[in-house]
């Protein structure tokens, strides 16, 4: 099993859905942790309880990932609470789907590449700087970077740029042992916009029909990614992109 007692990790967008997963999941093998949310307070608060339950220390930090004081402010709260991180996950972002091309709004486009592109270069820009030697960054990405799905136009191009910068970012500091990678999950059930059942039917047709294993992921299904990037098995790979797909191709 994964040990991670003694580590801090810090992950963006923890207070429900994959961020809430992982969070929890690293709780459990003994990490001590960042919570942070946007908006959502009572959400982070009862995370943050369930955290406590286990064992291991834990805050929750309100901070605005598009704005890049409030990045800072995370980081630094983080660090003054715990003294330092050694796993960062930045998982914040919001979705827009089943749009076209022609009838996005720049205010549209200017929120998702707000929080998507722009929070999470400055969320690994804070973890670049200050993540211990042998540290994991993390960025979850989405399927739609791969496989391009019509009306995700702004989401899917807001999720590939972050994918570039962990490339980069992991030669630039690789030679601290820090690895880079990033996680891209085909659409989550129970999480995001296929919260509820009923929500998106075509649109969860289509994808349902695309993988062979005839089910969208499970936010334990990418849980389980962020466990080995966040462990000593992966201490070798850095600047790759997993997909957690089921096979699907597109």
């Amino acid at each position: 099993m994964t040990n991670l007692t003694n580590k801090v990790a810090l992950i963006t967008g923890s207070a429900r859905g994959l961020g809430k997963a992982i969070a929890e999941r690293y709780a459990a093998l003994g990490a001590d942790i960042i919570i942070n949310y946007s908006r959502d307070k009572s959400s982070a608060d009862e995370v943050v309880s369930n955290i406590r339950a286990m064992g291991v220390r834990v805050i929750s930090v309100q901070a605005d990932v598009s704005k890049v004081a409030d990045v800072q402010r995370l980081f630094a709260e983080a660090i003054s609470a715990f003294g330092k991180i050694d796993i960062v996950v930045a998982n914040a972002g919001i979705e827009l789907v089943e749009t076209a091309v022609t009838d996005f709004t720049e205010e549209q486009f200017d929120r998702v590449f707000s929080i998507n592109t722009k929070g999470t270069y400055f969320t690994m820009q804070q973890a670049a700087k200050h993540i211990t030697d042998n540290g994991r960054i993390i960025y979850i990405a989405s399927s739609t970077t791969s496989y391009p799905v019509p009306g995700m136009a702004v989401y899917g191009g807001s999720k590939t740029t972050p994918k570039y910068l962990v490339e980069i970012l992991s030669k630039e500091i690789g030679h601290k042992g820090v690895t880079v990678n990033t996680i891209i999950p085909f659409a989550v059930d129970h999480s995001g916009i296929f919260a509820e059942a009923d929500s998106y039917p075509e649109l969860r047709k289509q994808l349902l029909d695309s993988c062979p294993m005839g089910r969208l992921a499970e936010v334990e299904d990418v849980a389980n990614a962020a466990e080995f990037f966040a462990s000593d098995l992966s201490s070798f790979i850095s600047g790759q992109h997993l997909l957690v797909n089921g096979g699907a191709t597109n």
